[in-house]
């Protein structure tokens, strides 16, 4: 009777871990036991929460790889986790090699709710394709099945669908390559706050901001705006510009016909930074004509995104310090973050 059993638990053993084994895009893996899944677009995630804690992994569609396992973490890194959030800078490892996939993984951390999050990217190139695995979670307990994912995981670079993954296309996460120009309109921003190191493993932030937004109008017209309030400078940056936009496919061309750009004084009573001094000079800032190739992502969880690609630094977005290629991401929000100075017309 005793032989029976342990072979009775044996077999029940392997069909429970053969019932786990999954297989989404070019990826085959062991799906973390109790786990809630969903299926979504572009990516298969998987949930848990536990008493006041929870955790998220999502692993998501392959993608064509620029050639260089870095570009690739952070092209990723800023579209999938920065884009949406307030985030600190990642911690990464060093590439290596497993298999015949380069492998780059960083964490950071960020506030949902009142609570401290990690999130953690994991990301694999063959330097054809790249695929990403992401881990948001609470609490370093469910870190452990998220490494048990990564574990068992089998890549197959073959069944890559790069037709319509590559970056050259518009089609993501199941969008049509013709994007209707009504998909844009409405306000789309970054939001940078500014942080000033570290402390016992906490992200010090100072109050200061980097922001930038467009406001796309179903009329054809769109604003442009930026303000930086940073604890660092004495001065408030603005820029505000105005112009017209059009699609055509999935390129989307910004043509300025107004602009002005400037430093004013912050409140010096006050220091606060909702609040404005008195203007101070202009800044000799130029009214470029650009035409992007259009992203959409569609995030249900928090906020969509559109991903401008350029093959080339702007004035709007910047870019100046950076190699191409270009890739500026502004997150889906319904009111404006940045207020014009007292009297400010264009």
């Amino acid at each position: 009777m005793k032989s029976v059993f342990i072979l009775f638990v044996f077999f029940a053993t392997a069909i429970n871990l053969l019932a786990q084994q999954k297989t989404y895009n070019i990826v085959t893996y062991t799906a973390p036991n109790g786990w809630t899944e969903k299926a979504g677009k572009g990516n298969i995630s998987y949930s848990n929460i536990d008493g006041g804690t929870w955790a998220q992994i999502v692993i998501y569609k392959s993608m064509a790889s620029s050639g260089n396992i870095a570009a690739d973490f952070d092209k990723d890194w800023n579209e999938l986790v920065a884009a949406n959030k307030t985030i600190s800078l990642p911690e990464k490892t060093s590439p290596k090699t497993t298999e015949g996939w380069m492998v780059i993984s960083g964490s950071g951390t960020w506030s949902y709710n009142g609570a401290k999050v990690t999130s953690q990217l994991t990301v694999y190139s063959n330097g054809q394709v790249s695929i990403s695995v992401l881990c948001n979670s609470t609490n370093k307990s469910f870190l452990n099945d998220y490494q048990a994912l990564l574990s068992s995981m089998v890549l197959n670079a073959e069944k890559a669908q790069l037709g319509s993954d590559t970056k050259n296309k518009a089609e993501v996460d199941g969008l049509p390559a013709a994007i209707h120009d009504n998909s844009i309109v409405g306000i789309w921003i970054v939001n940078q706050a500014e942080s000033n190191g570290f402390i016992n493993g906490h992200l010090m932030y100072t109050g200061g901001y980097m922001r930038k937004e467009y406001q796309f109008n179903d009329d054809g017209t769109y604003v442009f705006s930026e303000k930086n309030w940073l604890a660092v400078k004495e001065t408030i940056y603005f820029v505000y510009e105005t112009g017209t936009w059009v699609m055509n496919g999935n390129q989307l061309t910004i043509t300025p016909k107004k602009g002005e750009a400037g430093w004013w004084l912050k409140d010096k009573v006050t220091n606060d930074v909702n609040k404005w001094g008195i203007f101070q000079e202009a800044s000799n800032y130029k009214l470029q004509t650009a035409t992007y190739m259009l992203e959409i992502k569609i995030d249900p969880n928090y906020s969509n995104s559109i991903i401008l690609n350029s093959k080339k630094a702007t004035q709007r977005d910047g870019g100046q310090l950076n190699n191409p290629p270009y890739r500026f991401v502004y997150v889906q929000r319904k009111e404006t973050l940045i207020d014009n100075p007292p009297g400010f017309k264009l």
